[in-house]
């Protein structure tokens, strides 16, 4: 019985192998998607900005990420390895200027909400925003660089003011401490100064594939899933530390396994 058992579990061993294979060629190849999506993505809005005028590059410009974002996503969908559940941000199209507040659990939590949002903007790391590879695009989409901490507030305002909706991580960065991390209080003192209410989102994920700290290569558990419900809308406050408070409890309540 012995050796016979453990015939079997080689044989299933052997017979998992070119299943793992494949997996690892496709997780590459989503790599290299959105590579190249982003390269094509980089140079439409290259000669956006240099041919056409200021009005017609304002309009194309969100538009254009959320079809860059999409075509990422039905990449990463056409292996048959990941699904999206994604419809509850559809609510938000016409909800009008608001700050869309999400938790953080992946690299990949901003494309998945600017592919359902046509009027959305970021709060963009000040390193990813100066880079060659994505600068191009996100200033033509009106992204925000969230450094100098006042010229953001104060280009945040103008983008809710213009109609936008402004996507901003409160953690400032992917989770480190689960379920949530620490809220900064910029997003509170965006809301007070725009005077527009915070739109929290949930992001749920099948395990922590993308997340902060996990090498970048490894397969994960198969298959991936991605989830987004809408939380609560909180008005904006005079007491930013409050509100601050107010989210992070929030945050941690409905995010608790």
């Amino acid at each position: 019985m012995e050796i016979g058992a453990r015939e079997d579990r080689g044989t299933a061993g052997w017979a998992r192998r070119p299943r793992r294979l494949v997996d690892t060629i496709l997780l590459y190849l989503v790599f290299a998607w959105f590579a190249a999506v982003t390269l094509v993505w980089t140079v439409l809005a290259l000669a956006a900005r240099l041919v056409l005028p200021a009005a017609w590059r304002d309009r194309i410009g969100t538009p254009l990420v959320m079809l860059s974002a999409r075509t990422f996503l039905l990449g990463m969908w056409a292996t048959g390895r990941v699904h999206f559940d994604l419809k509850a941000l559809d609510e938000l199209r016409e909800a009008g200027p608001l700050i869309i507040a999400p938790n953080h659990p992946s690299l990949i939590d901003a494309v998945l909400i600017v592919s359902r949002l046509p009027d959305v903007v970021c709060i963009t790391k000040a390193g990813v925003f100066d880079n060659v590879f994505f600068g191009c695009g996100m200033r033509l989409a009106g992204y925000v660089r969230n450094d100098p901490p006042l010229r953001t507030v104060k280009e945040a305002r103008a983008r809710l003011r213009d109609g936008k909706q402004l996507l901003v991580f409160p953690e400032g960065t992917r989770t480190m401490r689960q379920p949530v991390g620490p809220l900064k209080p910029g997003l509170a003192l965006m809301a007070r100064q725009a005077a527009v209410p915070v739109q929290t989102i949930f992001i749920e994920t099948s395990c922590d594939f993308l997340a902060k700290g996990r090498p970048l290569f490894v397969l994960p558990p198969l298959p991936l899933v991605y989830r987004i419900r809408l939380g609560r809308r909180f008005p904006p406050e005079h007491d930013i530390k409050a509100l601050t408070a107010e989210l992070e409890a929030y945050f941690l309540a409905e995010l608790q396994p």
